[in-house]
């Protein structure tokens, strides 16, 4: 009997060993300021700008360029979205006046640090439109030329959604934008280290990342942009970074990363089809005891480990909170939107019905994981939603 369950690997995963050691000799041995000129400074940059050339390379960003991408560290996932969504829609139009409000456009299913830096832009007078999407997730692409317009100056669309784990297809909607000449964003938190994600290929502008998804260290994430995309920065008072991220560099947490996203590279395809086994012999043990169960997205291609379910009957929330104490660490949704009560944007722009995507969790396996946790969690809570969806039977009559 395995006393704890942790099916959340998409809020955060648990470090990983090679990480750990990496972050360790990092510590020990190159722990001086990477700007400094001395010796111990001069080891720390080398440190840090081999892991952002081994990040960059195998995200496949082209940095032997004239002039190369740059990869640019942030504190993580969050900070690189809201420097590419500002970034880019500062980058002006050809006629356009300096600081003018114009056109955006982002999915109706992106995370809260894209959806909600474009209502800080539409407060600003921009107009903002949400591209749609499918009941299995995924954009409508053909809308996105009804709504492409000459002020248009962004398009934000995610790689994977967060939730549902279901993909977008970016590299169609970066020609649909390359042909109209508007700049794309991409938020690729989520498959960077579960599905190889190569930055080229996708034709997109800007794209971001973050360890603590991969089995790498809290406090770090980057920012990929395209060759020749100037972006000005959000601030102010340094030179690290060609001054686009000013502050002093985190070598330890640089070297984290690198290790996470290198031992994630050496088993991939291992980890993917493992992953996507566990994943969906969890579900059928769960829709085999309820058939009345719905998978959110399982039409459409999704990342391997992610697995969104409705309970119908319950309230996710109440659901959630009696698997922790059985045991099961799950989420009604994104980490950082937990505590709402509102049921998830997310399925409410799939369609989903709102007191179905109420009764809502999602379950996220890790490297980690093994298939005796994922049995036993099916198991587990098989039992406790049969307990709960009858004690809110007797509550409602």
């Amino acid at each position: 009997m395995i006393d704890s369950l942790y099916l959340d690997h998409n809020a955060t995963t648990p470090l990983a060993p090679a990480a750990a050691e990496a972050m360790r000799r990092a510590a020990t041995d190159c722990w001086g300021n990477p700007s400094s000129q001395h010796r111990f400074g001069r080891r720390a940059r080398q440190v840090l700008e081999d892991a952002r050339e081994a990040i960059g390379r195998l995200l496949g960003a082209n940095l032997a360029g004239f002039p190369p991408d740059r990869v640019i560290f942030t504190s993580g996932g969050t900070e690189a979205n809201n420097l590419a969504m500002f970034g880019l829609s500062a980058a002006q139009m050809p006629g356009s006046a300096a600081g003018a409000p114009g056109h955006l456009v982002i999915s109706a299913v992106e995370h809260p640090s894209v959806s909600e830096p474009a209502e800080v832009l539409a407060q600003a007078g921009w107009d903002v439109d949400k591209l749609p999407v499918a009941a299995d997730g995924r954009v409508i692409v053909n809308e996105l030329r009804r709504l492409l317009r000459p002020a248009t100056r962004l398009i934000a669309v995610m790689l994977a959604n967060n939730e549902t784990g279901v993909m977008q297809p970016l590299a169609e909607i970066a020609q649909i934008a390359a042909e109209a000449g508007v700049p794309v964003h991409t938020d690729a938190v989520q498959p960077v280290g579960k599905l190889p994600v190569d930055f080229r290929r996708l034709g997109v502008t800007t794209l971001t990342a973050t360890a603590h998804k991969f089995h790498g260290p809290i406090g770090i994430g980057v920012l990929v942009i395209r060759a020749g995309s100037e972006l000005p920065p959000r601030l102010f008072g340094g030179h690290q970074q060609a001054g686009f991220r000013p502050g002093t560099e985190p070598v330890v947490l640089a070297a984290g990363m690198r290790a996470a996203l290198e031992a994630w590279h050496n088993e991939a395809d291992e980890r993917r089809a493992r992953l996507q086994s566990l994943r969906d012999e969890f579900e059928a043990s769960l829709l085999s005891h309820f058939p009345e169960l719905v998978v959110h997205g399982r039409a459409a291609p999704r990342l391997p480990h992610t697995s969104h379910i409705a309970f119908p009957g319950v309230d996710g929330q109440s659901l959630g909170m009696a698997l922790d104490l059985a045991g099961v660490a799950c989420s009604t949704g994104s980490a950082c939107a937990s505590g709402s009560t509102k049921p998830s944007p997310i399925l409410l722009a799939m369609g989903v019905q709102e007191e179905l995507a109420k009764g809502s969790l999602r379950f996220s396996f890790g490297a980690s994981s093994t298939r005796a946790e994922a049995r036993q969690a099916a198991s587990r809570i098989s039992a406790v939603y049969s307990d709960v969806r009858k004690h809110s039977a007797s509550q409602r009559k």
